[in-house]
């Protein structure tokens, strides 16, 4: 292990800009520097002794970390000129770029934000690319960014496999885990890699993120991944500097937490070293690609700058602490390594260093010239693309006849031709069709391999198109949305089932922080397809209490991006999903389909045994358009009544006693798609309308109702007599209690009197 190099820094000068300080240290050190060089070592030669690093690797790191440093040198400058936008820096791990340089540009990266060096080298893995350029487009927030488009300052390359992140608080780990095991599943389902079959997936973060319980989560499903002894090659990279903001991790913490776990195979490197580290990084590289194995490399590094350029560390640091924090950093130990090698001269490494700061700051200055986004529809140009056209001819498409006859079991046994059914069997039947046309999917989740899920939507999936396209997974939401990420980055159709919509809120972040955002701030060049199912809402005649009772889809409707959709009947749910399928599979949307529970098994509307509620399911070619909703009673403007989901045969049902008390004609509109509400077509049904009646089954605060209510208002028929029905701002109990708390067919009917009166 090298020295420490001792502090330069005289004590006139302590009290300056810590930056100002590590960038006077680096030069009076080498200036300073008074060792014996070596004789020059050849290309391929150690640049040390014992150093399983060659001469020319060592020159490339050194300048990778040189560009890093300098890059956050030149943020802290021109940030206070409003020519940068983002201080968060890199100084102290520039150590990452071994890890860069031992792995391959198509490994896919999910990156820590102090990942300077491991950009600066991955970008010389491919040729013409620039990486000061790139990233002081990003720094500037330029448009012509090529990670984000100016959204957001991320490290991010479509070409290099780094998939931007926009922060790395442990929120990546569960997709980093996902796209490690969904290189080995694509290969076993015969779906084609765009990356070549042994890559690794790659995921860095700190020492402090490492206790999250996202972080936790990533940790515990790759053990109980690796215990069953089923490939999952992700190499958490753990950048340990001691601190989080200003909080210490206590000496020793990573390596006794970590060192010792079962099947989460552990590395440690010395980061802050080149000469000496670089060895044990290409051994945990290595190790996860041969063995497939979950590998946690525990890379030694330091912070140095502080967390951020407003993080005035001497407020809350001694000055002694500082300084010695300082002298470790990486920087003076690679000019001292080049020295010692004889590699390098004082005057060839101080001109390298004066020569990166010149062209970093040349690259800024260029870059704060570029156009910066300028209008609304340039920022949320990528956020939600939706193609009709494109989608509505992929829904419709029916060129899988033959794989349906055999999953169906020959002509007379497709769904087409059967009796009308149920919710449920109908959505089992959607998905067995879906199943066939689409290779790719996956269905994944609790309970719904054998048993087909807990109300038997997915039975006979499992046994129809096998274990490796539907399995179970652990008890872990988290996981269950990190693994359908990860599907996604290797081009499959994940089918993510959350077995409760409470159970959703528990990994909400998955969706809102990560997926959702991904094409954001990609500027649409990642993706994450998928169509998350969700069994939901109220009306369990008092069974489970709010955690299967969960009426809140505010969560859900306060995503950008995320299209939602909520479906009443067996038919509508058929022709939904086919269109949902299809958003993901062109247009990349990340989609939820709320599956009622309380009407999965409704076969009658008005009297038992009518079977009104039963349908018949849609052949191959029908799908339902993106914000299409359906009219009960068309031409009916005596009282319109805007619902969706339970509140469908409800409000059919109440309609006739409505009719029946006051003699009017009803019309019934389903809204049937949440998010995005269609706010045209809910303004062409109420017009002309007489009343309007919303009923929502949603939480009176922030549900769809107060959505239809200002699409009403904004439309200019805020003078037509409205009433609210909707449920009320609680937790549902137990039992017959559960009913207090939300609509009812009796409220429904009372708040059309009151419009009568």
């Amino acid at each position: 292990m090298p020295q420490a190099v001792s502090n330069p820094i005289p004590a006139r000068m302590r009290g300056l800009n810590r930056a100002e300080i590590c960038d006077v240290n680096f030069s009076e050190f080498v200036r300073g520097w008074e060792g014996r060089a070596g004789q020059a070592p050849g290309d391929d030669e150690a640049v040390l002794s014992g150093s399983a690093l060659d001469a020319r690797g060592f020159r490339e790191l050194f300048e990778s970390q040189l560009i890093s440093r300098h890059l956050d040198l030149m943020a802290r400058v021109l940030r206070v000129q409003n020519k940068v936008f983002y201080t968060i820096g890199s100084s102290g791990h520039e150590g990452n770029a071994m890890v860069a340089r031992a792995t391959r540009h198509t490994d896919p990266a999910f990156l820590h934000y102090r990942s300077g060096g491991f950009m600066a080298e991955r970008f010389r893995k491919l040729p013409g690319m620039d990486p000061v350029m790139d990233s002081a487009l990003s720094f500037a927030a330029s448009k012509e960014d090529p990670a984000s488009g100016g959204r957001h300052k991320v490290w991010g390359s479509k070409p290099l496999w780094v998939l931007p992140q926009t922060s790395t608080i442990a929120s990546h780990l569960p997709k980093a885990f996902g796209t490690a095991v969904a290189i080995e599943q694509a290969r076993r389902i015969g779906h084609a890699l765009p990356i070549p079959a042994d890559s690794i997936a790659i995921c860095s973060f700190g020492d402090a993120s490492s206790n999250h319980a996202t972080a936790q989560t990533a940790f515990n499903v790759a053990a109980w991944t690796a215990y069953q002894k089923l490939p999952a090659p992700v190499l958490f990279v753990c950048e340990d500097n001691g601190i989080g903001i200003s909080v210490k991790t206590p000496d020793g913490w990573i390596a006794r937490n970590f060192s010792q776990r079962p099947d989460l195979d552990y590395f440690a490197a010395d980061g802050l070293d080149l000469a000496s580290g670089y060895g044990d990084v290409q051994k945990a590289v290595e190790h996860c690609r041969r063995t497939r194995r979950p590998t946690f490399l525990h890379l030694r590094t330091t912070r140095i700058m502080g967390h951020a350029g407003t993080d005035f560390e001497i407020e809350w640091r001694s000055i002694e602490e500082l300084c010695a924090v300082e002298a470790t950093d990486p920087l003076l130990r690679s000019a001292a390594i080049a020295l010692e090698s004889g590699l390098m001269s004082k005057d060839d490494v101080l001109d390298l260093y004066e020569a990166t700061r010149a062209k970093c700051f040349a690259a800024a200055e260029d870059a704060d010239r570029r156009p910066r986004l300028d209008s609304l529809e340039d920022v949320m140009a990528p956020l939600a693309p939706y193609t009709p056209d494109a989608v509505a001819a992929e829904a419709a498409r029916a060129d899988y006849g033959d794989r349906r006859l055999e999953v169906f079991g020959g002509e007379a046994k497709l769904p087409e031709h059967q009796p009308p059914k149920h919710l449920a069997i109908q959505i089992n039947q959607a998905l067995h069709d879906l199943f066939a046309k689409y290779p790719e999917t996956l269905l994944f989740g609790e309970d719904v391999a054998q048993k087909g899920g807990v109300y038997t939507v997915t039975k006979g999936l499992q046994k129809a198109f096998g274990p490796r396209r539907v399995f179970n997974t652990l008890l872990d939401e988290t996981v269950i949305l990190g693994l359908a990420q990860g599907y996604a980055n290797m081009g499959l159709l994940p089918m993510p089932e959350i077995q409760y919509l409470a159970y959703f809120h528990n990994a909400c972040d998955q969706i809102r922080g990560e997926a959702a955002s991904l094409q954001f701030f990609s500027n649409g060049q990642y993706r994450n397809p998928m169509v998350m199912r969700i069994a939901s809402l109220g009306y369990q005649r008092g069974f489970g209490g709010h955690f299967h009772n969960d009426n809140s889809i505010t969560a859900l409707r306060d995503i950008p991006g995320l299209v939602v959709g909520c479906p009443s009947r067996g038919d509508d749910a058929v022709t939904m999903l086919r269109t949902l399928m299809a958003l993901a599979k062109v247009d990349g949307r990340v989609c939820a389909f709320l599956e009622p529970i309380a009407l999965y098994m409704a076969k009658d509307l008005h009297e038992a045994g009518d079977g009104g509620w039963l349908t018949e399911f849609p052949a191959p070619g029908e799908a339902m358009p993106l914000g299409e909703g359906r009219v009960y009673g068309d031409g009916a403007d005596d009282l319109v009544v805007f619902t969706f989901g339970n509140g469908v045969p409800m409000s059919l049902r109440a309609a006739r006693a409505i009719e029946a008390k006051h003699g009017w004609k009803v019309r019934v509109v389903d809204l049937r798609w949440l998010a995005p509400l269609n706010e045209g077509f809910i303004r062409e049904q109420a017009a002309g309308a007489k009343r309007i009646l919303v009923v929502d089954e949603g939480r009176r605060s922030a549900g769809v109702g107060e959505g239809i209510i200002t699409a009403l208002v904004e439309g200019g028929l805020a003078d037509i007599p409205l009433q609210r029905v909707v449920g009320a701002d609680t937790f549902t109990p137990l039992a017959g209690a559960a009913f207090l708390v939300i609509p009812s067919e009796e409220q429904i009917v009372a708040a059309a009197d009151r419009l009568a009166g």
